[in-house]
Order: structure tokens, then sequence, then C-alpha cells
């Protein structure tokens, strides 16, 4: 009597990165309008007038996240990790840099613009938090790399990108009001950006939980390295 062969179902190694390029073409496509703006002397504006006044902070914001969303989808994939490690850590050391810049960059629009129509001091307060957070996770996650400690890399490395992320996630968080109610104002405007952050972040940690060892071990050395080594 032959023993039946169980064939275990796995999760195809390419969904979350394509996922997280989808997510990702919200704020890239919106970016690269600007930039065509920009560069083909479009209109000014009272919404635009802000970028035209001072070009170089959004084109750095708009370059950086890009390659920060499209590049930083790459490292999910468990497989280009494993078989690739010498370009998955190049790409990381690219990640930190783009990653860096979209956050102080980000952080200098909401300083020094304008604020934009329906935003308000809680809002861009909020972005501040938010730019602050990215920072500290990239720089956290660097640190955990450097002292191998690539279970932390790995945690801190996911925050700063669930972040970077958020204009994503708010594109479907802001839908449904603006179909139903128009543009926010700044107190709905406000819960509706939290809202696209609390989403990433909240992902990023259920993902965290379910991959921690039972053990509760912390990985170190050259297995973690390979099964993470986003640096």
């Amino acid at each position: 009597m032959t023993t039946p062969v169980v064939r275990r179902r796995t999760r195809p190694e390419w969904l979350v990165p394509v996922a997280l390029v989808v997510l990702a073409a919200v704020p890239v496509i919106a970016g690269g309008a600007r930039v065509g703006q920009l560069a083909g002397g479009a209109e000014v504006t009272p919404e635009n007038a802000r970028f035209f006044a001072m070009p170089v902070p959004v084109l750095v914001h708009i370059f950086s996240v890009t390659v920060y969303a499209l590049l930083g989808a790459f490292q999910f994939h468990a497989g280009l990790r494993r078989r690739h490690p010498a370009r998955h850590r190049a790409a990381g050391r690219v990640l930190v840099v783009a990653g860096l810049a979209t956050a102080l960059s980000g952080m200098w629009m909401t300083v020094f613009y304008p604020l934009p129509a329906n935003d308000g001091d809680a809002v861009n307060a909020l972005r501040l938090v938010v730019g602050t957070a990215m920072l500290v996770s990239v720089v956290l996650g660097v640190a955990a790399a450097r002292r191998r400690d690539f279970t932390a890399h790995r945690a801190w490395m996911m925050r700063g990108y669930a972040l970077a992320m958020g204009a994503g996630t708010q594109a479907f968080t802001h839908a449904p009001w603006v179909a139903f109610f128009g543009q926010p104002t700044e107190a709905p405007r406000f819960f509706l950006m939290a809202a696209g952050w609390l989403i990433n972040l909240a992902v990023v940690e259920w993902m965290l939980l379910r991959s921690r060892p039972s053990s509760g071990r912390v990985r170190r050395g050259p297995a973690a390295a390979r099964s993470w080594p986003s640096r």
C-alpha cells in the first residue's frame, strides 16, 4: 500500500512584492504627474504654487520615495534574499539613503511649505510624527544590522517601509469619503490619513507576529542573515 504524497500549499513568493508595487503605483503616478507639471511649465495654481516656488524639496521627495517604494517591495521576496544576498545588501544600502531622503524631505516640506487646502496644524503635526517615526525606524534598522540582530533589523525596516507607503493606503481610506461627502475638511482628513498609516503598521505587526519563532529566541548571525539581510 503506497502512502499518498501530501503537498503543502505555499504562498507564491512574488505575491507580496507585486501587491506592494501595485500599492506604490498610486504615489508613484501622482509623483510622476507632479514632475511633469514642474518640467513642462504647467499653469501655476494655488494648489501647486508652493512646488513651483521651491521645486527641489518636492523633486527630492518624489525621486527618493519612488526608489524606496519600488525597490523596497522586492526586499520582501524571500527567494531573492536567499539566492542573491549580495544584491540584496546592495539594494538595502540604496534603500537606506532613499528612506532617509524620503523622511527628511517630507518633514522639510511639512515645516516650510505653505499649508495645502483642507490641511491644518493637526494634519501637519501628524506628518511630522510619521516622518520622525520613519526616520527613527530606518536608523534603528541600520543599527540592528550592524550588531547582526537581523530579527530587529527586519522589524524596523518593515515599519519604516509601512510608513513610507502611507500615501498608497490613504488613497483607499479617502476614496469612500470623497465618493459620499466630497473632499474632506481638516478633521476628517486627519483621521483618514492616520487610518492609512495605522493600517500599514497593523499589517506589518501582524506579519512580524506570524513569523516570530515559537521559542521566542532572537535570530542572529549567518542563518538570520540568509532569512532577512535587508541592509
